[in-house]
């Protein structure tokens, strides 16, 4: 037996979700790949941490969809049991004409200023000519028709999209935040808790896993509100380079060790590893989310997903537990008026 679900999904920041022209454009991939992402974290929270990656593997491949498992010397490859569906594939109605520059905002290490879209936007930001992106309050339906024993993992996942989750290029920086309103044939779990686990513990698996907490609660913390999404994000903006700077170089272009910096996010302009190189990708554990408030304001949600680097970086624990230590001293104690928040 399958079970629909339906929602609402709203837009509440702008999303860079390209299509093979790199233009924006409604999609169901997208979506079902951050599914996947949310369930994962379900699957391991019921498994009581950490999830045995092979076990999670097989479920997700026959949920999902798979090309890869196999059953002795028998492929074991499936379609997925997941169907998605949007009621439109049209494409996104923000075009570059229509783009604004937000305010500029200063950071210490270079001589000039930059606009804060461009700076937590990066690749995505000032839109190509030719291209679209997905405008705030844009909105679509979402189906899906999952079998029944799973609806409850299912609307798990969603729920944590809903409250977490944002799509497409720089979603961590909060564009692509969006909200999933049910309707008549679909609704959220009453579950109405995250996925958490002790940080420190997180750095046990090399792949985000939960959402950390320490004595205080969970590491989530919320901006104050304000008109919308654009002022927010010039806020979150200030917030980065902060804290970014607060963690000072000591070396040069090509650094023999990884410093503390290093560890937030890389690669980092002008400031290499030399046994990382330019290429290497390590994505920032600090994600941020853009909500809309009951009166059409905009708040900024801060949450820490943290896992260990992989396994190429050579991540020495103690080190990674003090520069994420540092972190979390200076979100408590920022004067941008953060405060922890239970959800």
């Amino acid at each position: 037996m399958m079970q629909v679900l339906e929602y609402q999904m709203i837009f509440t920041a702008p999303a860079f979700v390209g299509d093979a022209e790199q233009s924006g454009r409604w999609r169901t991939p997208p979506i079902k790949a951050l599914l996947r992402q949310w369930w994962r974290m379900g699957y391991a929270e019921e498994r009581h941490f950490p999830a045995t990656i092979d076990a999670m593997r097989e479920k997700e491949g026959h949920l999902f969809g798979n090309a890869w498992l196999t059953n002795g010397a028998k492929n074991d490859h499936t379609k997925s049991a997941v169907r998605i569906r949007l009621d439109r594939w049209s494409a996104g109605t923000l075009r570059q004409a229509q783009w604004a520059p937000l305010d500029k905002v200063p950071h210490p290490e270079v001589s000039h200023k930059a606009s804060a879209d461009l700076y937590m936007g990066y690749g995505r930001v000032p839109l190509p000519k030719a291209n679209a992106a997905i405008q705030v309050g844009e909105a679509a339906t979402l189906s899906l028709a999952v079998p029944e024993a799973d609806a409850p993992d299912i609307a798990h996942a969603l729920w944590l999209m809903d409250r977490y989750g944002t799509l497409g290029g720089r979603s961590r920086n909060g564009w692509g935040s969006f909200t999933l309103v049910p309707v008549a044939t679909g609704t959220l779990p009453v579950r109405d808790k995250p996925v958490l686990r002790p940080w420190k513990d997180c750095l046990s698996a090399d792949w985000p896993h939960a959402i950390g907490q320490d004595a205080q609660g969970p590491l989530i913390w919320e901006t104050p509100t304000f008109a919308d999404w654009k002022g927010l994000m010039v806020q979150l903006a200030k917030l980065k380079i902060e804290l970014r700077t607060h963690f000072k170089f000591t070396s040069g272009k090509n650094a023999e060790r990884p410093e503390a910096r290093h560890w937030l996010a890389y690669p980092v302009t002008n400031h290499n590893v030399k046994s990382w190189g330019g290429n290497a990708r390590l994505p920032n554990m600090l994600r941020f989310k853009i909500r809309t408030t009951a009166d059409g304001k905009a708040v900024g949600v801060i949450y820490l997903v943290p896992h260990l680097p992989p396994a190429g970086f050579r991540p020495e624990r103690p080190v990674i537990e003090g520069v994420w230590s540092e972190v979390l001293t200076f979100l408590d104690q920022s004067n941008h008026l953060l405060h922890r928040i239970s959800v």
